[in-house]
């Protein structure tokens, strides 16, 4: 045999000739030498697939609401009315009297969520950030399940309905279950998440057995929750407190109470630890584990998850379980931390719909919606200080939030008011 490599321009053959001869194809041999490593992408490139990518839209979103949140400040500030009149006059008036508002609310904004520099106090100073991270807690952990459910292709809007029959659940636990100590704190917690998530369940059984949109069942069973527990709150026996004829029920013991943080001085409570443990262990079961592979397998087309053999039905129903537990736990973080004096109708304080807007903000991610949900608490915590200090309606804050949402569920807006590419297909 020998040792010379062969040619492999006469290798290559081409068709036959009509005595059956092949005859040779001119390829020229291929250098080895000539095979180079791809070379890195330009700058270019690289800041065109940042720019074009989703957690620039959620960004810009959020900056077009503050910018539209601000002229709304104007409009609503008596003296920027008053220099408006006269404004051919001396601009210099009106733009002087809108930069102090704008500028003012803001600053009261930041006071009020992060550090208020005016406090006389180190604690003072600081409180603003706990109570931030108090009004964060629920957010995440129940953006996080409806983000879970997004990801499986479910939209997910009964965060009200469980998060009633969550806190109703914990609350009854904490109040009838004759068991002391950390035990019963954490029997309720698991009780507030198991009432939400068999809740939520009904919507993923509904799914899967019937094909009822999980969109109608779950905006049905937000008002069947709040009327069962509007009713166990005024059934003497159920959850209404003993010689009252208010729906509500006694305060929560001392021991099924979630532990303060920092001290009586301050709010903020176990409860954000517990969100901060609920985003790590829904990004591994999302990233790292099989169960979070067929969730999005299914949310990214149910026909080929199906075909793969994936059933289909199945995850519908153990995600909505998930995704109410989560929600569940906001409920408990509620009664059990935040609002301890007693189960009433109202404890879900709007959480189980911003959480849709944390969700989106945050793009389903479980990082992505740890950040929306600080965002959102620091709009809850500074709202209030807006209004003290400088008069602005605090409702200016949830037209912020509803506009974040606008310009997220619009990305081709926000690319053509800023100019960036579109984003490129996978």
């Amino acid at each position: 045999m020998s040792d010379e490599r062969p040619d492999l321009a006469k290798a290559s053959t081409g068709p036959a000739d009509d005595d059956g001869s092949a005859e040779p194809q001119a390829t020229p041999p291929v250098d080895v030498d000539e095979v180079r490593r791809p070379e890195s992408p330009p700058w270019h490139l690289v800041v065109r697939s940042i720019t074009s990518g989703n957690a620039v839209v959620a960004v810009l979103s959020v900056v077009l609401a503050l910018i539209v949140g601000s002229l709304m400040i104007m409009f609503t500030d008596e003296s920027v009315r008053d220099s408006a009149s006269y404004i051919t006059a001396r601009p210099q008036d009106f733009f002087s009297a809108s930069w102090d508002a704008i500028s003012g609310a803001y600053t009261a904004l930041f006071r009020g969520s992060i550090y208020n520099n005016l406090s006389p106090t180190s604690e003072g100073r600081i409180r603003p950030l706990t109570e931030t991270l108090k009004f964060s807690g629920p957010l995440i952990m129940a953006g996080l399940g409806v983000g879970l459910a997004f990801r499986a292709g479910l939209f997910n809007i009964g965060g009200r309905g469980q998060m009633l029959l969550g806190g109703a659940a914990a609350g009854w636990v904490a109040l009838n279950v004759d068991v002391s100590g950390p035990l019963l704190l954490v029997l309720s917690v698991l009780a507030g998440m198991l009432g939400a998530g068999l809740w939520a369940g009904i919507a993923g059984l509904l799914k899967a057995r019937t094909g009822a949109h999980e969109v109608i069942v779950t905006i049905m069973l937000n008002y069947v929750g709040f009327y069962l527990v509007f009713y166990a709150l005024s059934k003497q026996g159920i959850l209404q407190q003993p010689g009252s004829v208010n729906p509500k029920s006694l305060p929560m013991p001392e021991d099924a109470v979630l532990p303060r943080l920092l001290g009586d001085q301050f709010s903020l409570h176990l409860g954000f630890v517990l969100a901060l443990v609920a985003v790590a262990v829904v990004w591994w079961v999302l990233n790292r584990s099989a169960l979070g592979y067929r969730f999005r397998a299914v949310g990214e087309n149910p026909h080929a998850a199906r075909t793969a053999g994936i059933d289909v039905g199945r995850m519908y129903v153990v995600v909505m379980l998930m995704a109410g537990g989560l929600v569940g736990l906001a409920a408990s973080n509620q009664v059990l931390g935040t609002v301890p004096d007693g189960v009433t109708t109202g404890l879900d304080a709007g959480i189980g719909f911003d959480a849709i807007t944390v969700a989106l903000l945050g793009r389903s991610h479980p990082l992505g919606i740890l950040g929306a949900g600080l965002l959102f608490g620091a709009f809850k915590a500074g709202g209030f200080s807006m209004q003290a200090a400088e008069g602005i309606p605090v409702d200016i804050v949830l037209v912020i939030q509803s506009l974040i949402v606008l310009f997220i569920a619009a990305p081709p807006l926000v690319r053509a008011l800023f100019r960036l590419p579109a984003k490129e297909a996978m």
